[in-house]
This record gives C-alpha cells, structure tokens and sequence, in this order.
C-alpha cells in the first residue's frame, strides 16, 4: 500500500511539472522569507493585453550591513533585449509618494533573451517595520510614465 501511495505521488509531481508551470527554486543564500517584505508584480490593467510582464519582489536588511535594505526585483515576458528603470516607492501602486532613496542607486533592468531581468540595490536605510512601500518597473528612462509592472510590497509576518 505505502508503495502505491508513494508511486502515486510521485507521478503526480511528474506530471504537473509538464503542465507549463514554472518549478519554484529555493536558494540557500536567498533572504530568509520571515524577514523581508514580498510582492508579486504584474501589468497594470490599463497595458493587459498589448503586454503582460509579471515578476517578484522583495526587501530585507542587507546580510552585510543590517542597518541598511537591500531590496531586488525579477521580472520575466518582458521584450528581449528592453531596458527598464526600477524602484522601491512609498505608498501603495496607483498612489505614489515617493521613490525611497536616491533614483539613480537603481540599476536599471537589462532584458536577456529569455524574457527575463533583475537586480538590487543596497538603500542606506533600515528595514521598514510599517508603512505602505511598492516596487513599480518603468518603460524606460525616457518613458517613466508607464509602469510596465507593479505590485505592493507587503510586510513580514512577526
């Protein structure tokens, strides 16, 4: 019985990887999830259609030097080849107060042939412990006005 428990299951993870799910990679020098704030990005309603770029993001204390952030952001079916400003802002997508910390700390992202970018950045700030924050990802340096994909960074759990 235990056997066929066990086969079963296993088919059932093998099958749903086919099924065009991305799998979730757990890295070991990832932040710890229980520290950080976490968003899942994606295009405004207003762009749904003409693109459809989705992503995550994150901020935490930076492991180096705790009394600043360290925040990151990773998108994907972004165009290849787009360059895309980034930042952390205060307030909540679709109110905006503000970029927190100087904009150009930003690096902004360089789209591969995948569909896919990232980055960081180190902000000399700690880790918020409240407040409305949100990572929005603009068209492009000379295109600041549309916002490619946002999401609400929402706080840790403690």
């Amino acid at each position: 019985m235990r056997t066929s428990i066990a086969t079963s299951l296993l088919l059932s993870v093998l099958a749903g990887t086919g099924c065009g799910h991305r799998a979730v990679e757990i890295s070991p020098k990832a932040e710890p999830v229980g520290n950080r704030w976490n968003a899942t990005l994606a295009t405004p309603a207003e762009l749904s259609g003409a693109i459809q770029v989705t992503g995550t993001a994150w901020m935490a204390p930076d492991e180096k030097d705790p009394s600043t952030t360290r925040a990151h952001v990773m998108i994907a079916n972004a165009s290849p080849g787009g360059v895309h400003p980034w930042h952390v802002h205060r307030g909540q997508c679709g109110t905006d107060q503000g970029i927190v910390g100087p904009p150009d700390a930003y690096t902004p992202l360089k789209v591969g042939g995948n569909g896919e970018a990232e980055g960081d950045v180190v902000l000399a700030m700690p880790l918020p412990k409240e407040g409305p924050y949100f990572v929005n990802v603009h068209a492009s340096a000379v295109n600041m006005n549309t916002i490619l994909a946002c999401g609400n960074l929402a706080p840790p759990a403690h």
